[in-house]
């Protein structure tokens, strides 16, 4: 039977040993540079938009806007690596400042390129 997979939003596949919820998904890893290149996946671009699909094949959650809460790994006798990965969706009051920050930064290059476009 395939495994459970967390689908990240620039298509990377990461196959799940436990997928119960979002608090403790079990990742195992090869060694630690395995385990640390998944970490490295779970950036809040890559979080904000998160599928989940059963060993079917078939999506079973999809998100949008998640946070990695923490990580928590066990070293296997054999050198592999369980990781446990605690997700959880951003609070309403976190989307609107993340709405506040992006549209300060939209503001922000439109006034530069207007005062480029000023200056003599």
């Amino acid at each position: 039977m395939s495994k459970d997979m967390l689908i990240l939003k620039e298509g990377t596949v990461i196959e799940l040993e436990t997928g119960a919820s979002l608090s403790a998904l079990g990742v195992l890893s090869a060694d630690k540079a395995a385990m640390v290149a998944t970490w490295d996946k779970f950036t809040p671009d890559n979080l904000s938009a998160v599928q989940i699909k059963n060993g079917d094949g078939l999506t079973v959650g999809n998100y949008m806007a998640l946070i990695l809460v923490a990580e928590t790994s066990i070293t296997n006798e054999d050198g592999t690596i369980l990781t446990y990965f605690r997700l959880r969706e951003k609070t309403d009051m976190e989307k609107n400042l993340d709405n506040v920050t992006a549209q300060t930064e939209k503001n922000s290059a439109d006034i530069d390129y207007i005062l480029m476009m000023t200056e003599v």
